[in-house]
């Protein structure tokens, strides 16, 4: 699979139709002369193949990079590591300003607006690839002491609240399914549902300490998500966003199951 640098390919875009259109404008205005033997170029009003293109794609291309790189940006699920909460195939859409603003491409913090806050699902990079996007909920900020005893939360020392729901499946290719437990978790003020699957066993450890600027991060589908349980903490760099709704959704084990229930969905 190739990795693919949209952000890049949009900026790339972007600039290089806004340049080829600002040269046009300035060839016109100050290098050809009107009566000239082609036409009086000048105040012709057919451009170039190339700068009619780029006066207009410029201003769509210059509001979607603003749009994605700033204020909102849309992000495909393929997994079920959120399961309940997020299903695979649901797009979600996350919110680029709740961790700060960012240079577009490179990534450089501009300016500081908020931090990751427990219970956020966030979109971010893991730290041992930084090509690849997942998105998880912030379980533990900085400073917290977190356990994973039993296929329970403790953090600071309480263990969480669970309510169970019902029993009910879950699959990772629309063929093979087994048994899971919903519960509802109360996340010291968060509430939320999430699987645990009984037939599988699950990392445990105690007295985990969240370092300064990093966060702990896990998926809903408690045994069937690859978290910080096994590549570590996430710093404060690496977040993307906070995702605030499902846009669209579809059952990608049955393309044509468009679930329409769930658009328009807060996170």
């Amino acid at each position: 699979m190739f990795d693919i640098n949209f952000p890049l390919i949009l900026f790339i875009a972007t600039t290089a139709s806004g340049l080829i259109w600002l040269a046009d404008i300035i060839y016109r205005k100050y290098f050809i002369q009107i009566g000239t033997d082609d036409g009086d170029y000048k105040n012709n009003k057919k451009l170039p193949f190339l700068a009619e293109q780029a006066r207009s794609f410029f201003p769509v291309l210059f509001i979607v990079f603003i749009l994605r790189s700033f204020l909102f940006e849309p992000f495909r699920v393929p997994t079920g590591s959120l399961e309940p909460t997020i299903l695979p195939g649901d797009f979600v859409v996350a919110n680029k300003y709740s961790y700060g603003l960012k240079l577009p491409v490179w990534g450089n913090e501009l300016l500081a607006v908020g931090k990751p806050e427990r219970g956020d699902i966030a979109i971010f990079h893991i730290p041992v690839d930084d090509k690849t996007w997942l998105v998880k909920r912030v379980v533990g900020v900085p400073g917290d002491k977190i356990s994973y005893i039993d296929k329970k939360l403790h953090i600071n020392g309480k263990e969480l609240e669970y309510n169970f729901i019902k029993e009910t499946k879950d699959t990772d290719d629309g063929k093979k399914y087994w048994d899971v437990e919903v519960y509802e978790e109360n996340l010291l003020g968060t509430k939320h549902k999430i699987y645990v699957t009984p037939a599988r066993d699950s990392v445990s450890f105690k007295d985990l300490v969240v370092p300064e600027g990093n966060y702990f991060m896990m998926g809903d589908n408690r045994d069937n998500s690859d978290d910080s349980r096994y590549w570590g903490f996430v710093p404060f760099d690496n977040f993307e966003g906070k995702a605030v709704m499902i846009w669209f959704s579809w059952d990608q084990y049955s393309w044509t199951n468009f679930r329409w229930d769930r658009i328009g969905t807060s996170l």
